[in-house]
């Protein structure tokens, strides 16, 4: 008893002695956040149709699945708007089929056509976002639009400006989604950017502390319409063309990220025509605060 009570006398001020140094070391050096891997991606669906013109929903599965990504951009998405896609709601599809979370943003929605003793749903057509990671908030902002439904359009305010707040492993991340036009005249592409990006400059209220921008752009990296975009968002260039997706000769499609995010590497998957272009896809690194 005397040689434990003797050993306590010493060894449990030791102990003490050397837990307050560990904490004022952990203190003093607290340890860095390990880095939170995420790959995105963007990706013109075409409305389900291949650069063949056929509609096949399967392919495109097929194609959205090799990329293995955790986010997606979608342009083009039609939810029940005709015909082409055969009625089909494709962003509720897609995500059911890929067993990811959906966000859409319509551009355009439209009254049902006519059907005899049913209430069909609306006809709409826009833009989505598919996450593996839960979707905390869902916006559909108004940018500049020259619409294509109906005769001599000015441009005004129009929907399809997609924000989803997604929670990557417990960081809020906001994911924009795009489509701007595709006229040769830059104008309303130019007035399309700077509505983007007062949008993307509002705070967020989950604190996000960075954000991406995935879309069709429908110009150039080097087009004076987009630079603008490049003064606060780092282009993550996949150094190959998008369009069209059978030879491709042009890049307009993008994944671009804010500061707070660490770009490792990026590229255009090879998908071949299950749409006509080919997706962006971005490994990332994201921070916690």
């Amino acid at each position: 008893m005397r040689i434990h009570l003797a050993l306590r006398r010493h060894v449990v001020p030791l102990l003490l002695a050397v837990g307050l140094v560990l904490t004022a070391s952990a203190t003093a050096h607290p340890a860095t956040p390990r880095p939170v891997p995420l790959r995105v991606a963007t990706y013109n669906i075409h409305a389900g149709a291949g650069e063949d013109e056929v509609f096949d929903l399967d392919r495109q599965v097929r194609a959205l699945r090799s990329l293995d990504a955790d986010v997606i951009g979608l342009q083009e998405v039609d939810v029940h708007w005709g015909e082409r896609s055969q009625w089909r709601d494709l962003a509720r599809e897609l995500a059911h089929r890929l067993g990811m979370h959906v966000a859409f943003a319509p551009i355009y929605s439209l009254d049902p056509e006519p059907a005899a003793g049913t209430t069909p749903p609306r006809r709409e057509f826009g833009v989505a976002v598919l996450s593996r990671h839960p979707v905390l908030r869902v916006r559909n902002h108004e940018i500049t639009r020259l619409s294509t439904q109906g005769e001599n359009p000015l441009p005004e305010p129009g929907p399809g400006f997609l924000q989803a707040t997604v929670a990557v492993r417990g960081i809020p991340l906001d994911v924009y989604a795009t489509h701007l036009d595709y006229r040769p005249d830059p104008a309303v592409r130019a007035a399309q950017v700077a509505d983007m990006l007062r949008v993307m400059d509002r705070p967020c209220p989950f604190r996000c502390n960075a954000h991406l921008l995935l879309g069709d752009f429908n110009a150039r990296p080097d087009a004076p319409e987009l630079t603008p975009l490049w003064a606060t968002l780092r282009d993550a260039d996949p150094g190959a063309p998008t369009f069209p997706a059978s030879a491709p000769d042009r890049r307009i499609d993008y994944v671009a990220t804010s500061a707070g995010i660490d770009l490792r590497r990026a590229w255009t998957a090879p998908t071949g025509i299950a749409s006509d272009h080919l997706p962006v896809v971005a490994d990332l690194h994201l921070t916690r605060r």
